[in-house]
């Protein structure tokens, strides 16, 4: 049985000790990063935003029927709990923007089954990124469901 050893010189060794300290800390920045930045869609114009509906398969109004600004609540009620439940359906989590401020773009659904009337594509917008979404019913007795388009 043969054993080989390698001696490494002192600098040598210093060099790939840096290295894989590098490595690490690459490592740990790539996952802190991809944890805190705000994950989703790019979406920041009307103009991305009706198109991401229109690949999703909705026709709506060319512009937002309604835009306004929201703080996402620290603390939930009930609400803001089934609400991010339909919204973990479709990949998304508003827990992570709790306290931030995002912009909830409205616009007129053209195309829901039957014509319904009154049908609406919501889209939360935080930082220029889809973070959540639904199209819903706005008639008493209505309905939200995620924004995939489902068989109606």
């Amino acid at each position: 049985m043969f054993v080989k050893t390698i001696k490494l010189k002192k600098a040598a060794a210093v060099l790939m000790y840096l290295l894989l300290a590098l490595l690490i800390v690459f490592a740990v920045v790539f996952v802190i990063n991809r944890t805190i930045k705000p994950k989703g869609i790019a979406i920041a114009t009307q103009e991305e935003q009706t198109a991401f509906l229109k690949e999703l398969g909705w026709e709506t109004s060319p512009e937002p029927i309604d835009c306004r600004s929201v703080i996402i609540p620290e603390t939930w009620n009930d609400v803001y709990t089934e609400y991010n439940k339909l919204q973990l359906q479709q990949g998304f989590n508003l827990e992570k923007y709790k306290g931030a401020a995002a912009e909830i773009y409205t616009y007129e659904v053209y195309n829901y089954g039957e014509r319904k009337p009154n049908v609406i594509a919501n889209l939360v917008i935080c930082d220029g990124k889809l973070i959540a979404g639904d199209i819903c019913c706005t008639e008493l007795g209505g309905f939200m469901q995620g924004l995939a388009k489902q068989a109606q």
